[in-house]
């Protein structure tokens, strides 16, 4: 349950994650109105205000793409079906011909059934079903129907019996959200201030994002953000729920910030100014809290619990005073700009008094907590402990930033073997591993990360910034090729010690390695694949063949066959553990074009035929044909020297190598 709402608040990200742009439109469309109110600024407010009137629908798609399996179209197709069949057919007027009653009869529910609520039960519904059916197949006659054709015809069916239900069970349903919205709205200022508290401290579980639900869409009738930026309700009581963040996000934290730095180590002020300073830049500019939260969050979670306290009476303060702000995002700079010449908009200068005082607060706050309970924030704690343990992936000087990084996280999670899904949401790393024991937390640290978050033993996030989606990217190409962990003891590149080279290798002794086919001979950087070509799984060459016949490379052992055909892996009698890859992401084929030749154990000689490849199957399904021979435990090798010419046999000598 807690991996299905954690996945849940992920995905309600995604459509939230458009509202920038509406407010973009409405912000500049409110400026420019202040000036000229002509039909440039009325252009801009309807655009942005078309997308502010389906967040429903943006929900229902968003969140079934979300949360299907494979983020599949279909799945957003099906959940636009599951919101527009029970939308239809509980409309006032279809309600009315159903219960045969007058239109003035109506339930009045009836009449908000096209909300966010609803928009949220038929993404989850429709992900479901997406994820139960889209790999079914149906008998031959209705063959063009399976899979994930399957899936929007069954979403039809499914809403039109949950539109049944809902008939008799939204009144209540709809009357109970309302009652709860009623109660929290009648607490004022003080509701505001328990809203507040509760946001930060769901957080943690990525749930504050259902809590927001409530409050600032149309799912109980608050409707906070639609409402302000639409410029309709009560002026100084629309943005109750938001106002409050601007103080706490564009000079609260920030202050916090300053504080832990403050408190620092001496020698660790370094690196602690530079792990502030972005993280609270980002907080005061944009809104986006997360890097700084979590860097605090765990370590010293009393310092949290403070700062969610505050929050909690920062948008109480501005409530009370009727300050009124508010934001597509988040609470930072370019919302509160954006917001201030919306006509609804209350005195929100205020909020830059209120901001000044909240920086005074958070800093002497957090000073105090944490020298009086010695609190572990970043730069207090001794990141050195257990630096004799850590392990990364080699690094080239070819690998961006993300790249090293996602290196570094990979290896302090340990690799493959415990690392099962890489997920993200706006700022964190959402990891699926086989047991969040088996890490090394202060490796993860120092790779750049500004916090990480058990969740449970399986479950783990790791807070990148707003640039996490480019580290996930290589941290999943990492874990969908297996690449291996290599200890990186010397940062100078010197070689590996004698200890450090894997049991089994004989020492100083030389192998060769030919053509696995008749073709051209390639260098492995010239692949078209990264992983490959910037030798993540090790170094070695590749053929482009001419005909689909492939042999070993060299003399040794079979290994493994891979369950797809696509790979074989071979161990010569010097102990080297040699790949040979048959195509580009041919994995995806699942087995069809290769016809292996040979078993698990069996001893083979260079030019002995492994397999019989259909090449002409593996162009037709778009992909490469390049054999890749990759030698996967480099630390093993002493010396490599190419001898590859143009156009090649398996007779063909391409490379020798000599063991440590």
């Amino acid at each position: 349950m807690k991996d299905y709402l954690q996945r849940m608040g992920r995905s309600l990200q995604l459509p939230v994650a458009v509202l920038p742009a509406a407010a973009l439109l409405v912000g500049i469309g409110n400026w420019w109105a202040s000036y000229s109110n002509d039909v440039v600024a009325h252009f801009l407010q309807a655009g942005g205000n078309a997308v502010l009137g389906q967040l429903p629908l943006l929900f229902a798609v968003g969140l079934a793409l979300g949360m299907s399996v494979d983020q599949s179209g279909a799945a957003a197709l099906a959940g636009l079906v599951a919101f527009e069949v029970p939308v239809s057919v509980l409309k006032p007027e279809s309600v009315a011909t159903l219960l045969n009653v007058k239109p003035t009869a109506v339930d009045p529910s009836f009449a908000q059934i096209g909300n966010v609520f609803i928009g949220i039960v038929a993404g989850l519904i429709a992900a479901a079903l997406y994820n139960r059916l889209h790999e079914t197949k149906l008998p031959m006659a209705l063959s063009f129907f399976s899979g994930k054709r399957l899936v929007p015809i069954a979403a039809a069916f499914v809403m039109l019996l949950v539109s049944v239900i809902l008939l008799f069970v939204w009144p209540p349903v709809y009357g109970a959200l309302v009652a709860f919205a009623k109660f929290i709205l009648n607490l004022g200022w003080v509701g505001a201030g328990i809203y507040g508290f509760f946001n930060r401290l769901l957080i943690p579980t990525g749930l504050h994002q259902a809590l927001n639900s409530v409050f600032w869409f149309d799912v109980a009738g608050i409707n906070d953000i639609g409402k302000f930026l639409a410029s309709q309700g009560t002026k100084g009581v629309t943005g109750m729920y938001q106002a409050g963040f601007f103080p706490v996000m564009m000079f609260g934290l920030p202050a916090g910030a300053f504080a832990i730095y403050k408190n620092a180590r001496p020698e660790n002020k370094a690196t602690t100014a530079s792990l502030m300073l972005a993280a609270a830049f980002a907080s005061f500019f944009t809104g986006v809290t997360e890097p700084l939260e979590f860097s605090f969050m765990f370590v010293a979670w009393p310092l949290y619990l403070l700062h969610a306290a505050f929050t909690g009476l920062s948008l109480a303060f501005a409530a009370f005073m009727h300050w009124t702000a508010g934001f597509a995002f988040s609470a930072g700079l370019v919302d509160y700009v954006l917001s201030l010449k919306n006509p609804i908009a209350n005195q929100p200068l205020w909020l830059i008094v209120q901001g000044l005082v909240m920086a005074a607060i958070y800093y002497f706050g957090f000073d105090f907590a944490i020298k009086k309970f010695n609190l572990m924030t970043p730069g207090r704690e001794d990141l050195s402990a257990d630096d004799s343990d850590t392990e990364e992936t080699l690094t080239n000087d070819s690998d961006d930033k993300y790249t090293i990084q996602a290196k570094k996280i990979y290896a302090a999670l340990g690799g493959s073997d415990n690392l099962q899904v890489v997920d993200n949401c706006t700022t964190r790393l959402r990891l699926k591993l086989e047991d969040t024991d088996n890490i090394n937390e202060n490796a993860i640290k120092r790779s750049g990360a500004a916090g990480l978050n058990k969740i449970d033993k399986n479950n783990l996030q790791v807070v990148i910034g707003t640039e996490v989606q480019f580290v996930a990217d290589e941290l999943a190409k990492l874990n969908n090729t297996k690449a291996p962990i290599s200890s990186v003891k010397n940062e100078d590149n010197a070689q590996p010690t004698e200890e450090q080279v894997a049991d089994g290798i004989k020492r100083s002794t030389t192998e060769e390695f030919y053509s696995v086919a008749n073709g051209k001979y390639m260098d492995i950087e010239e692949v078209p694949d990264d992983t490959f070509a910037q030798k993540m799984l090790g170094d070695g060459y590749a053929i482009d063949p001419t005909n689909g016949t492939i042999t070993a490379p060299v003399d040794g052992t079979v290994m493994s066959v891979f369950p797809t055909k696509h790979a074989i892996s071979f161990k010569t009698d010097a102990g080297l553990e040699v790949l040979l890859h048959m195509g580009i992401d041919t994995v995806e084929l699942k087995g069809a074009p290769f016809d292996i030749k040979v078993k698990d154990g069996q001893v083979v000689k260079h030019g002995d035929v492994v397999a019989e490849v259909d090449l002409d199957a593996i162009k037709a399904a778009g992909k490469k044909t390049p054999m890749l021979v990759v030698i996967t435990n480099m630390d093993a090798v002493g010396v490599m020297k190419f001898k590859g010419s143009e156009n090649v046999t398996p007779e063909s000598l391409i490379l020798t190598t000599t063991t440590k």
